[in-house]
């Protein structure tokens, strides 16, 4: 069988697996198992369970579950809702403060817990009912907290960033590092946003009640003292103190990104019986157990992912594929472009983890033999990652925000969201103009390297 017809042949009983409603992890083992007894030794099927092992016997992989008890700790205390609290109270003067407040709070939520989904429930619990009870638009709230979600995954601790680190062999910490800066300018677009969007209802809101004298519960302004300001802070800045000290510690070289993770994990399960009384066993146990169902879905669609590459690439499936695409004497940008448009078609069925696991060893080696520096394409792929998301149809923060919000139309989440879709975009083309937005910190931390786009 020829190359092309076997890797024709790869692609389509793979799609064939995903759509049959299997499980991810079911679907790729499958795969790469029918594929290893038709197209490889006999031998080889003797070695799935060592080829499992090898592939995730790797230090870095054992920080994801650390993490995930991290944030479970946190998910699962009132720190979310404490911390929601705290922005509102402190933001509540500036046009749009209770909406800037929300992505402030999805921001530092989400680089706590590291987990879409988690920031998403967390601080969407408190901050939908608060938004809509002072007279912001469905969509228009399920929006910011969906939005503000994705930053779980680009602000570090991002579990998808290390496994990008993994698949691409690149440094976990200039990643992390790489990862900041843009997920500030995404703060920055989805605050500025909140702000005009607000001004927009606000003067619908003044007009009507002109109109009709129906006053609108965004026309009444709240006003907080300095005391109630700094009566929320005592909740809220140990969290804070934890993001920081987990962060030195990685970044100063204290510490390795497995130990960090596992200094997080302990810390916060100290902090949410300090603070918040939970140290019972039956108050632990719901964390424990959360942990542990994630990290084993989560580790087993990686093995499997790990398995499914492995056996593209002794088929040479994807370095045929490589080799392709250099061979076709693309521009650069139109290569990036082609890439990207692909990872977002990918994520309107699939999750970030299989995205990169399986794309990985095809479109890394065309775009660093294109000279672009992975480190800063990483950012970019996890960004349009993050809109798979918060687009339909599988968009699973869509679906947590109909969970914690079931009066919303699921029309009106998609419309509310779709603007911080093209904010995510244009983060993306800014990057690409000015890549400093993304190598700026690595190079000034851990030195300049030379590939750059």
């Amino acid at each position: 069988m020829s190359m092309l017809a076997l890797g024709l042949l790869f692609g389509a009983v793979t799609l064939i697996f995903m759509f049959s409603g299997a499980p991810i992890s079911f679907a790729l083992g499958s795969v790469a198992v029918l594929f290893m007894y038709l197209f490889m030794p006999a031998s080889a099927l003797n070695t799935v369970t060592q080829n499992v092992y090898e592939e995730m016997a790797s230090i870095t992989l054992l920080s994801i579950p650390l993490f995930i008890l991290k944030g479970a700790a946190i998910g699962r205390s009132r720190a979310g809702q404490d911390l929601y609290a705290a922005m509102h109270v402190w933001m509540g003067r500036i046009p749009g403060g209770l909406g800037i407040a929300n992505v402030f709070a999805c921001a530092l939520f989400a680089a706590m817990a590291g987990s879409s989904p988690a920031t998403c429930s967390a601080i969407g619990s408190a901050g939908i009912p608060e938004m809509r009870k002072r007279g912001y638009s469905p969509g228009f709230a399920a929006g910011i907290i969906a939005a503000g979600g994705t930053l779980g995954i680009l602000l570090p601790p991002s579990i998808t960033m290390i496994l990008y680190a993994v698949a691409a062999e690149q440094s976990l910490g200039r990643l992390f590092l790489a990862g900041i800066f843009p997920g500030v300018l995404l703060v920055t677009l989805f605050a500025g946003y909140a702000v005009l969007r607000y001004r927009k209802e606000y003067k619908l809101a003044e007009a009507e009640y002109k109109r009709s004298g129906t006053a609108s519960a965004l026309l009444a302004h709240e006003s907080f003292t300095t005391r109630e300001k700094f009566e929320m802070l005592p909740r809220v800045v140990p969290f804070v103190l934890l993001l920081v000290g987990v962060m030195v510690a990685l970044y100063g070289g204290f510490a390795t990104p497995s130990e960090t993770a596992g200094l997080g994990a302990l810390l916060a399960l100290v902090l949410i019986a300090v603070i918040y009384g939970v140290w019972r066993p039956r108050d632990v146990a719901p964390i424990l157990t959360a942990t542990l169902k994630e990290s084993t879905m989560l580790m087993l669609i990686i093995g499997m992912s790990l398995l499914f590459s492995y056996v593209m690439s002794f088929l040479h499936i994807s370095q045929s594929t490589a080799e392709w695409v250099v061979g076709m004497q693309l521009s650069r940008w139109i290569l990036l472009a082609a890439v990207l448009v692909m990872v977002i078609l990918l994520g309107f069925f699939l999750p970030p983890v299989s995205i990169i696991l399986m794309t990985a060893p095809i479109i890394l080696p065309p775009l660093k033999a294109a000279g672009f520096d992975l480190i800063w394409f990483g950012v970019l792929m996890t960004i349009v990652m993050e809109t798979g998301l918060i687009h339909p149809p599988v968009g699973l923060n869509l679906f947590v925000i109909k969970n914690i919000a079931p009066d919303i139309p699921l029309k009106d989440i998609i419309w509310g969201v779709l603007p911080f879709v093209v904010l995510m975009l244009l983060a993306v083309v800014l990057i690409c103009v000015f890549p400093g937005i993304a190598t700026a910190l690595p190079d000034a931390v851990m030195g300049a390297v030379v590939a750059k786009p």
